[in-house]
């Protein structure tokens, strides 16, 4: 029996060593799994960063572009969006880090990244600057330096003109500013031409006098959260009267530009079909809202001008392929 001892304690010894390799084997499981959905909100975050849904529409506009301009691979298309992404992407991330103050402020972009404290302002800043170089390279090396630069244009635009400089210092900021907006056709279309052209021009100022009336329209519904942090947003500075009234004005302009591709002889009568429909459709809601002057008909039209671009880009394509 003294011989056995051993054997029969080594079980009673062995039990405490089991034990914590199964606590420790637990809580490493434990962490990996806690692991996970923190792996995947940091992801998100910096997704979020670089503001994915604007993007939808900007890509839109570039590869609407390309195909307008030409008849590009689906290679060029895939690289040329990846550059546009990267651009835009990092100019947001800029933004994000540069409006943590005043996005802090307002209950529609207080739980972003930055502001909620999920994402460092430094790690925001150096990742949007990060984005702009590898989409200057990228598309330098796999596109064209036109369409480099362009997009680099767009990328110092929104950043210093609109986000620095203009965005708290004139209700002109979206009109001014929208320009670096309506940079993504001019891309597409350098992309697949290496050069610009009348045709490039006017797709710059299709975006470009859109934006006012769909970004308005917004302001419209948040002018109480940008009155409270002091961004001259119009309906703040002019008020909503005046802000009704400019989008009018703008949409008929935008109506207007509208037309040049088909007078240009660039596009035929399919565009200049849906061009019709699709623009007595905007100005008839920008006619309704400076009428009835209610919130109600502001979102209506915000969201009508989304697939107003949409559609009218795509309109274009379809022109160029009939």
């Amino acid at each position: 029996m003294p011989l056995d001892m051993p054997v029969l304690e080594t079980p009673l010894l062995d039990a405490p060593v089991m034990e914590g390799s199964s606590a420790h084997a637990a809580t490493a499981t434990a962490s990996r799994l806690h692991a996970t959905p923190r792996a995947r909100q940091l992801l998100a975050d910096y997704i979020e960063l670089t503001k994915p849904k604007v993007q939808s529409l900007l890509l839109l506009t570039t590869i609407s572009a390309m195909y307008v301009a030409g008849d590009p691979s689906a290679l060029l298309v895939a690289l040329t969006c990846l550059g546009g992404y990267l651009s835009a992407g990092g100019a947001g991330a800029v933004n994000h880090w540069f409006d943590r103050d005043i996005d802090a402020r307002m209950a529609r972009t207080a739980t972003r990244p930055v502001p909620a404290g999920r994402i460092s302002p430094r790690a925001a800043l150096l990742f949007g600057c990060t984005l702009a170089g590898l989409s200057f390279a990228e598309l330098s090396l796999t596109v064209n330096v036109l369409a480099a630069g362009l997009s680099f244009a767009g990328f110092l635009g929104y950043v210093f003109v609109y986000t620095v400089w203009l965005k708290r210092r004139t209700p002109q900021n979206i009109v001014i500013g929208g320009a670096a907006g309506a940079i993504p056709p001019l891309v597409g279309w350098a992309a697949v031409t290496g050069s610009l052209s009348a045709m490039a021009a006017i797709l710059f100022f299709i975006v470009f006098f859109w934006t006012p009336p769909h970004f308005w329209a917004l302001s419209l519904l948040m002018k109480g959260e940008y009155e409270k942090v002091g961004v001259p947003m119009l309906p703040v500075v002019r008020g909503e009267s005046e802000t009704r009234r400019q989008i009018l004005l703008y949409t008929v302009l935008l109506y207007a530009v509208t037309q040049l591709p088909f007078c240009a002889g660039g596009l035929g009568t399919f565009y200049l079909v849906a061009s019709l429909v699709l623009g007595v459709g905007f100005i008839a809601g920008a006619v309704r809202l400076y009428r009835r002057a209610d919130r109600r008909s502001a979102l209506q039209l915000y969201l009508y001008s989304l697939a107003y671009l949409a559609l009218l880009f795509g309109s274009m394509v379809v022109a160029v392929k009939l």
